[in-house]
């Protein structure tokens, strides 16, 4: 394998898209129909976020597993249980989506792992953050057209629900199965004895490791606020004038995947720490926010421009500080604590969901998204690094 661009890349790329397009109809499908069935926010918060609960409670294993075997034979593993996943979709109510979610999951720590640990292995490090940036951008390109289909399915009537589930879980199956990831690097790595040892140890890092916790902070509060976003839009939306729900999750997806490939090689692959860049994105981040809480008063275009201005925050946050840490970290224990990392942003997602459901019920949807803001301005100051401690 040679470049970010080259086919063998593509093709997994294109099994990201596969994997990531469930979402983009569940992501909006779930919390209407858990709204039509009389749950409350917290309730659909709560299912919405099992999933990257889940995830992220799994990640450090699915680092440490993967580091021992080939990515390769995990990712075919996993393809079965997220088909088992999306087949329980069709013919459960509620309260199966919740064990869904929590499948869905486990197969997506796994899924992602060893995706992206497969790409960095394989790519030089000039092509890091382009590899990296791309695996996310295919990720998000399934949110372009997904939530609007979504809404038609739930318009029109559920019967083809169970129809695009199995038809997913088919196709992403059978282009993973035929994938294929260069193991030379990853195979320098495999046998060490203490990597078991170390997948608990590494827990401590969090707090020691002065590049991860910085890294881990951004990327959980960041999360916090793309998952709110991404639960609860479906439902504040219903409440604002003139605006769409779809449109507006298509907008978000549709500027990520511009940013993360017209801005892919803007993104920082030196293994140094660029505060500017970090404090820039964390105020779209926060004037985003601040966008989509006013949007009760201030009408649908302000309301379109949160989302883009949120689309371009999450095309630039995950990918900076992942190619980051993949310089930084200790090259014997990197999966294992970029798995720590991955699992705060799923963390945070999770959080955005359940945390903020329960406010959501007290207050109001534009209250908490005014909390998002002030999250998002807190951030502002803490991505600043004044010591120079992270130069790397």
């Amino acid at each position: 394998m040679s470049g970010a661009l080259s086919w063998p890349f593509l093709r997994l790329y294109i099994l990201v898209l596969l994997y990531f397009s469930a979402n983009s109809l569940l992501n909006v499908l779930i919390p209407l129909k858990g709204e039509s069935l009389g749950a409350t926010n917290t309730t659909i918060g709560l299912i919405m976020g099992a999933y990257m609960f889940t995830t992220m409670f799994f990640r450090p294993w699915a680092g440490h597993i993967i580091q021992r075997h080939e990515p390769i034979k995990v990712l075919r593993i996993i393809l079965i249980v997220n088909g088992l996943a999306l087949l329980l979709y069709t013919i459960t109510g509620l309260g199966g989506y919740l064990v869904a979610r929590m499948l869905q999951g486990v197969s997506t720590a796994f899924f992602s792992m060893a995706l992206q640990v497969g790409i960095i292995d394989a790519l030089p490090e000039e092509d890091r953050s382009q590899g990296i940036s791309l695996y996310s951008l295919f990720s998000y390109i399934p949110g372009i057209i997904g939530p609007l289909l979504a809404l038609s399915i739930w318009q029109g009537g559920m019967e083809y629900f169970p129809i695009m589930m199995i038809s997913i879980a088919i196709f992403t199956g059978v282009v993973g199965y035929s994938a294929k990831i260069d193991k030379a690097k990853t195979e320098k790595i495999i046998e060490n004895p203490d990597h078991g040892v170390k997948t608990f140890s590494s827990f401590g890092q969090l707090v020691k490791n002065p590049y991860l916790l910085k890294c881990s902070i951004l990327m959980l509060v960041g999360s916090i606020v793309f998952g709110a976003i991404t639960t609860f839009i479906p439902l504040y939306a219903a409440q604002l004038p003139s605006s769409n729900a779809g449109i507006f999750l298509m907008l978000m997806a549709g500027t990520v995947v511009i940013s993360r490939f017209t801005l892919r090689k803007k993104i920082p692959s030196d293994g140094k720490w660029h505060s500017l860049f970090m404090m820039g994105n964390m105020l779209l981040l926060a004037i985003a926010a601040l966008c989509v809480g006013f949007a009760l008063n201030g009408g649908p275009i302000l309301f379109y421009i949160g989302a883009c201005l949120m689309g371009i925050a999450q095309a630039l946050l995950y990918p900076t500080l992942t190619t980051y840490l993949s310089f930084v970290l200790p090259h014997d224990n990197r999966n294992v604590l970029l798995g720590l990392f991955i699992a705060m942003a799923d963390l945070g997602v999770s959080l955005g969901s359940v945390i903020m459901g329960p406010i959501v019920d007290i207050y109001s949807y534009s209250f908490m998204y005014m909390i998002c803001a002030g999250l998002g301005v807190m951030m502002i100051f803490f991505a600043y690094d004044r010591r120079k401690v992270l130069v790397g």
